[in-house]
């Protein structure tokens, strides 16, 4: 049996013996002319893909498709940031809800270090997004002696807190963020008047200077504690966290708080 249709020369040179070569024989010029080769499928273009073979694949193309489009969507599920690698951010509770915004604790601002290098002091109210405990490792470097010595005070605050999650059993993240609600003066004075009359008024204190109070009272405290006793920084620290946490007078920073607002009630 021969294919239906001839090759473009067939009818040209088929006419000098007698016979009309096939496609076949334009593919295998190698048969002989009484030979008819029947493939198992036709093709006219050598280099197109046979019909049958075009439907397994999209029959197996679409059949991925479908086993695609129904599979579940993965996930990438990143570890959890621990300051430290211990210390949680997820439970810690902002109490105060005027310091909701300026206490940088949660899941947004967590880190592994307090040692960001970020840029804060650059724009006004950006140091309100350092993370918090940052911002006490950064409050532990005033003096000038002390100034740069960064990587002294992230171990002073790492052994800081381990000490406080040894003496309260809580994450001391809560802990910090208790100190520093608690430490916030929420009155304060400003001089009024010229140079000639001058005269102490009573004010309102923004969240904002709150916090940098807070954190300087504390550091102080801790600082004072230290200077010319046999406890270590990190002892006296935690020691001024806990105490502020929990309200009481013993906290250096506590007892500078209430003198503020007292002197802030008696003028207003």
């Amino acid at each position: 049996m021969s294919c239906s249709f001839a090759a473009s020369q067939g009818d040209k040179d088929g006419a000098y013996f007698g016979f009309t070569l096939t496609s076949a024989h334009a593919h295998y010029p190698f048969l002989p002319p009484d030979v008819s080769y029947t493939p198992a499928y036709e093709t006219v273009n050598p280099r197109q893909r046979p019909s049958f073979l075009a439907d397994i694949v999209e029959t197996d193309s679409a059949h991925k498709m479908t086993e695609w489009e129904n599979a579940p969507a993965a996930v990438a599920e990143s570890p959890e940031i621990k300051l430290f690698g211990k210390w949680s951010t997820d439970d810690v509770q902002i109490n105060d809800i005027s310091l909701q915004d300026y206490i940088a604790c949660k899941e947004k601002y967590a880190k592994y270090l307090p040692h960001s290098g970020g840029r804060y002091a650059a724009k006004r109210f950006r140091k309100a997004q350092c993370p918090i405990v940052e911002r006490l490792t950064n409050s532990m470097m005033m003096h000038g002696r002390n100034n740069g010595k960064k990587l002294l005070t992230c171990r002073i605050v790492k052994h800081a807190f381990e000490i406080i999650h040894l003496l309260t059993g809580e994450n001391p993240l809560q802990v910090l963020v208790n100190a520093i609600i608690n430490s916030g003066p929420r009155e304060d004075s400003t001089r009024i008047g010229r140079a000639g009359t001058v005269r102490r008024q009573a004010v309102d204190v923004s969240p904002l200077r709150r916090v940098n109070q807070a954190i300087w009272l504390l550091c102080t405290g801790a600082r004072e504690a230290a200077f010319r006793n046999i406890k270590t920084i990190a002892e006296c620290l935690a020691d001024e966290l806990i105490n502020a946490a929990k309200g009481s007078s013993n906290s250096y920073a506590i007892k500078k708080k209430d003198e503020l607002e007292r002197v802030a009630k008696s003028n207003r």
